[in-house]
């Protein structure tokens, strides 16, 4: 008699169905990939499908952990993939012009140079949605568009190599068999989580998102905690720059975060965040940014054509969505998924909430005066 309610319990909880979709997704590889879950040890460092899940999937973490605070507050970035490319080319062209690229001054300079550049980025997004009060989908569009260009200004249009084998290491190299950058996901998401969680700071951010002008009247700077979330996630940009032109020893500045800002918000969203704020989910957000890493390693295990890989990739987007509307399940499952214990008619609402009789709904008799 308890199994029903706990299996109905399990199900509503917001992490049960992107977990699901990702442990599906990881058994389709199987098939085709016999060994995809074995992880072998090969000259001190793990190897393995898991691992390069991890590994590849980990500026899309970063990114997606900042969008999510954005997101919570009722807004968007859509530059952080411009923001992804300005940090990288920065990096990288700052490193090619040293005599000895290897030199740790050096590259601390330049990954400081390259995070300031994201941070500064972030301020001005804050700035146009805070202060000026634009739409934050437009206020982000503007380094979007001109943020990419800016990236290939530095560049001169080419595409930068350096040879540093400290800046391979954020994210190329190994530390304690494991790529550096599982680590460097993990610092940053264990500080957000501290911060947001352990603090009041996330209750401030999800207050915000409920409804800003309310916030603002009790007390809370509205202003200031969407100008530090837009910061904030910038500099998660930034980091993921610094991984991304690290692992390729390159910067890019035409395709280097190119369309990152779209996953990340699938990412957000698959993990149970509302786009239109409020509350917020940071482990759903990392799941659900491996759920979009490991849709892309299927993509290519399975021998899906790379004209229509866009295609599929939206298609399942589209059904692990589905999946987490409770009005999509109680139509398509009834009452096995659609509604919550005591529930009825799939409603959310108690039995005793729907049973109220019609004449409360009907208006009240008129007084006639004679």
């Amino acid at each position: 008699m308890t199994t029903t309610p706990r299996w109905r319990a399990l199900t509503h909880h917001h992490l049960f169905w992107p977990v699901a979709v990702l442990v599906i997704l990881l058994l389709v590889n199987v098939p085709f990939t016999p060994d995809f879950f074995s992880i072998k040890m090969t000259d001190g460092h793990l190897y393995g499908s898991l691992v390069s899940i991890v590994l590849f999937g980990s500026p899309l973490i970063l990114v997606a952990v900042g969008m999510t605070l954005v997101i919570a507050t009722g807004g968007i970035d859509l530059s952080v993939g411009a923001v992804v490319a300005i940090t990288g080319a920065l990096t990288c062209s700052y490193i090619s012009d040293q005599a000895d690229q290897s030199a740790l001054s050096g590259v601390f300079l330049a990954m400081g140079i390259g995070l300031v550049a994201a941070v500064v980025c972030g301020l001005w997004n804050g700035f146009l949605v805070a202060r000026m009060g634009i739409q934050p989908i437009i206020a982000t569009l503007i380094i979007m568009v001109a943020g990419r260009g800016v990236a290939q200004l530095i560049t001169d249009g080419q595409i930068i190599t350096v040879n540093s084998e400290p800046y391979k290491l954020i994210g190329g190299g190994y530390w304690l068999t494991l790529p550096f950058s599982i680590f460097v996901v993990a610092a940053v998401v264990a500080v957000t989580v501290a911060l947001t969680r352990r603090t009041a700071l996330g209750l401030l951010v999800e207050s915000v998102g409920g409804n800003a002008e309310a916030s603002r009247l009790v007390g809370i700077r509205s202003m200031r905690i969407k100008i530090m979330v837009y910061v904030f996630c910038a500099l998660c940009a930034g980091i993921a720059g610094l991984m991304i032109s690290s692992n390729t020893s390159a910067a890019d500045g035409n395709n280097a975060g190119l369309w990152i800002e779209l996953d990340a918000i699938l990412a957000v969203v698959i993990g149970g965040t509302s786009l239109l704020g409020g509350r917020f989910s940071i482990g759903g957000t990392v799941v659900g940014a491996l759920v979009i890493q490991t849709l892309t390693t299927t993509i290519y295990t399975i021998g899906v054509p790379t004209q229509t890989n866009l295609v599929f990739k939206a298609a399942v987007v589209i059904i692990v969505c589905l999946m987490q509307s409770p009005k999509f399940r109680a139509k398509v499952f009834g009452g096995r998924f659609g509604t919550k214990p005591g529930a009825k008619g799939g409603t959310g609402q108690p039995a005793a909430a729907q049973a109220e009789p019609a004449a409360a709904t009907e208006p009240a008799p008129k007084m006639e005066v004679s």
